[in-house]
């Protein structure tokens, strides 16, 4: 365990910041799931409505530092493009 102020300040912030982090990776998580889902079952405005709602989730997540600003502009490219790929072209 930590001896001095400071070490122990740093521990206290590291728990709070952890479950922080946890909180919005988990937001993140579900409403990519959501994402997957609903392309898995086919159904393409379910697609693009939880494709809109997980968009700025995933960003929030970056600007939070959770995750690195580009893990999130390739996880959502990479949706998107799953998402377009179901719709018909035209």
């Amino acid at each position: 365990m930590a001896n001095h102020k400071s070490a122990i300040k740093r521990d206290r912030q590291s728990k709070v910041r952890r479950l922080r982090n946890r909180i919005f990776k988990s937001k993140m998580k579900t409403a990519v799931r959501q994402v997957e889902e609903a392309l898995v079952a086919g159904a393409e405005d379910q697609a693009q409505e939880a494709l809109k709602k997980a968009v700025p989730v995933i960003q929030k997540t970056a600007s939070k530092g959770t995750i690195h600003s580009k893990t999130a502009s390739r996880k959502i490219s990479r949706l998107t493009k799953r998402v377009n790929r179901m719709l018909p072209l035209g």
